[in-house]
């Protein structure tokens, strides 16, 4: 009994399985150079050495990769999106403006992957709307270079999973663990940005002049148009410098902290007073919270924003995890959907991290 399958769910759900991405590139019987984007690239035998890769056979460049006998599979690095996007489209000059050099049998090797294979076609097998091809590797090579990824309809990039329990500060340097900590969390915020409702993500590390915004994943409608890395934020003030008021290690964050509150307004500050009450409610939420009033200096509106912790194997404070809206956008509520999903990806990557709390709170 066939089953029907709809068309945008299977590609849907194939999107589920992330890949690489490559450009497949030939060249004709006439000397003109054609290539595709793909995705559909896989490793077939190491003896002899196989590849394939499909193709649609409503491709413009179909003809050519069926009548050559040699084709190249280069595979992008993560920072040749662009590349990919322009071998996706159709066009009749797809490579105006990417440097290349010959490969086997004159077929253009693009520069700058990460790796790439030049085959000989062996054979080429029906595959419904698609034409596998069958080739055998004549000569490979590999740069140091991060390939770039692509999964759930979009570009992605990868980092190594297994960076909790093996980057303990005691074996490898704290620097270089909060290194590691920062690129696994970044490879983690597309994701992130959608679990929180396609809102603005961003990662802050303690450094040498306080509370620091290393990197931000924009939405569809980020908060403003100044988003900006490098940026010290306000211990007292901002959701994610409270985060660190709060969890970071208190020997070490206190003197920032007195010098901010030495420099503010008696009434605003009570002495300490409506400070110390915030890192209380801080620490019982497990999560910092920053509301509205005056236009935000830096985005220059009125925004809303939460922040929670990420912790290491430790139990030491590596990361915040923030998220910073439009005040009519995002809902002040310490239990709305957003500040509960921000709260539990931070939870999901102390766990990655290895700390044991976060492991328990997941499951």
């Amino acid at each position: 009994m066939s089953t029907t399958i709809d068309s945008r769910e299977l590609r849907n759900t194939l999107g589920a399985f992330t890949t690489g991405v490559t450009v497949v590139t030939t060249v004709d019987s006439a000397g003109k150079q054609h290539g595709v984007t793909a995705n559909s690239f896989s490793s077939v035998s190491l003896d002899p050495p196989l590849i394939l890769w499909s193709q649609a056979l409503t491709s413009r460049s179909y003809a050519a990769f069926r009548d050559s006998e040699h084709f190249v599979v280069n595979i992008m690095a993560d920072d040749q999106v662009h590349v990919s996007n322009q071998f996706a489209k159709s066009g009749d000059d797809k490579f105006a403006g990417i440097p290349v050099s010959e490969g086997i049998g004159g077929v253009p090797v693009i520069d700058g992957c990460a790796a790439h294979f030049e085959c000989t076609k062996v054979a080429a097998y029906p595959g419904g709307d698609h034409v596998v091809f069958l080739g055998r590797i004549e000569k490979m090579k590999r740069a140091p270079r991060r390939a770039l990824a692509f999964g759930e309809g979009r570009y992605m990039v990868t980092f190594a999973h297994d960076l909790g329990g093996t980057l303990k500060d005691d074996d490898r340097g704290g620097s270089l663990a909060r290194v590691e900590a920062v690129r696994m969390a970044s490879a983690a915020l597309p994701e992130i940005c959608q679990q929180l409702g396609d809102r603005t993500v961003g990662l802050a590390v303690w450094g040498s002049h306080g509370a620091t915004i290393v990197r931000w994943e924009p939405s569809k409608n980020p908060v403003s148009a100044h988003l900006q890395t490098g940026v010290v934020v306000s211990l007292t003030r901002s959701a994610t410098g409270l985060a660190f008021a709060t969890f970071l290690d208190r020997d070490l964050i206190q003197p920032f902290i007195d010098r901010e509150l030495e420099g503010q307004d008696a009434v605003e500050n009570v002495n300490g007073g409506a400070f110390s009450a915030r890192l209380l409610e801080t620490q019982q939420r497990g999560l910092a919270r920053s509301i509205g009033g005056a236009p935000s200096e830096h985005h220059q509106v009125t925004v809303n924003a939460f922040s929670a912790p990420v912790f290491n194997a430790a139990g030491e404070m590596v990361l915040a995890l923030s998220t910073t809206c439009r005040a009519d956008l995002l809902e002040p509520d310490w239990d709305g959907p957003v500040p509960t999903a921000l709260r539990l990806a931070a939870l999901r990557l102390s766990a990655r991290l290895g700390h044991r709390a976060s492991i328990q709170e997941t499951h």
